[in-house]
């Protein structure tokens, strides 16, 4: 062996039968479904990603989008993602991070190979009991 031999670094998704790739998406439906596993989350994406999901909803044959308030940016190795959450009223928020970034980081890591640098989480509202509640119908006798 020669002293200018190259080191080949093999990980799980660099090996020497070949290089696996996981698109954005991938990792972003990944994160989105973790993040709203955490109890105290209500939902992902900010007011107006939350009306157009509502609205959505509401269309037959429509489905959810998984990836609502999650963007990434995934390498060839890492991935660092940024989460828009609405939480629960009552909810300690510090605590409900950490879950959701130690779901999230676990998650994606699993599932993917990929080593999560980082997770930010914006919260950006706080749902309150009964907002969920439609509004009386106006009524004419």
């Amino acid at each position: 062996m020669t002293a200018t031999a190259e080191k080949t670094e093999t990980t799980a998704l660099v090996t020497k039968q070949g290089t696996t790739t996981i698109a954005d998406t991938v990792v972003q439906k990944i994160a989105g479904l973790a993040a709203r596993e955490v109890s105290g989350v209500h939902d992902l994406g900010g007011g107006a990603a939350r009306a157009f999901g509502a609205l959505r909803d509401r269309i037959p044959g429509a489905s959810a989008s998984a990836g609502q308030g999650v963007s990434v940016e995934v390498g060839e190795k890492q991935a660092a993602v940024d989460l828009q959450i609405l939480v629960e009223y009552g909810v300690a928020i510090a605590d409900l991070a950490r879950s959701v970034r130690r779901n999230v980081v676990t998650s994606i890591e699993q599932m993917t190979g990929l080593q999560v640098v980082e997770v930010n989480i914006n919260v950006n509202d706080v749902h309150l009991p009964g907002d969920d509640e439609p509004a009386p119908a106006d009524r004419v006798s």
